[in-house]
């Protein structure tokens, strides 16, 4: 089944522009989307497996790019591992890849779900917001583009602390009222 992808590519634009840089969840991420470094990829695949083929080319695709033109990937799938279990449970399968193509210390992969839940942490915790995104998604990051951000980054061991007081200040309506135009 084709999908359209205009419209989850602007959502999860939506989520980048409004969360992740308008609350400053990730100080390193304005920088890549001004620049236009971001790639949006939505998956058609609709099996784990189909979706690990996808995740294989856009490391493939990644790690031999100009990181002046592409420095990181969102791999979108809204067609599969709709659970957080599953998915979950499928990022195993992820690490096993990045390390089986010998890409161990350059690229990583970071995990964000519409049901994402922290371990400890309730479903409905606030807490919870900062990795959840509209579609699952997997996104694809250069090490060396971490190292740098870091690196200018003094209290970048903060920024999960940060977030999480982020959140509990804005709370759940707070939230809310961010996705209304």
């Amino acid at each position: 089944m084709t999908i359209s992808q205009d419209p989850i590519i602007a959502q999860t634009q939506a989520w980048l522009t409004r969360a992740v840089i308008g609350l400053n969840l990730c100080p390193f991420a304005k920088s890549v989307h001004v620049k236009e470094q971001i790639r949006y990829v939505v998956s058609e695949a609709q099996t784990p497996e189909q979706l690990l083929e996808d995740l294989i080319n856009e490391l493939t695709l990644l790690r031999d790019a100009d990181p002046e033109q592409i420095d990181t990937t969102l791999l979108i799938h809204p067609q599969v591992l709709g659970d957080f279990d599953d998915y979950n449970a499928f990022l195993d399968v992820v690490d096993a890849v990045v390390d089986e193509m010998e890409l161990e210390g350059e690229l990583q992969v970071a995990s964000f779900h519409p049901q994402y839940q922290f371990e400890g942490t309730e479903p409905d915790d606030i807490e919870n917001y900062t990795n959840r995104t509209p579609y699952p998604t997997l996104h694809l990051l250069r090490e060396s583009s971490i190292e740098r951000a870091v690196a200018s980054f003094p209290d970048a061991a903060d920024i999960y602390e940060t977030n999480m007081e982020t959140l509990r200040k804005l709370g759940l309506e707070g939230w809310k009222r961010l996705w209304v135009d």
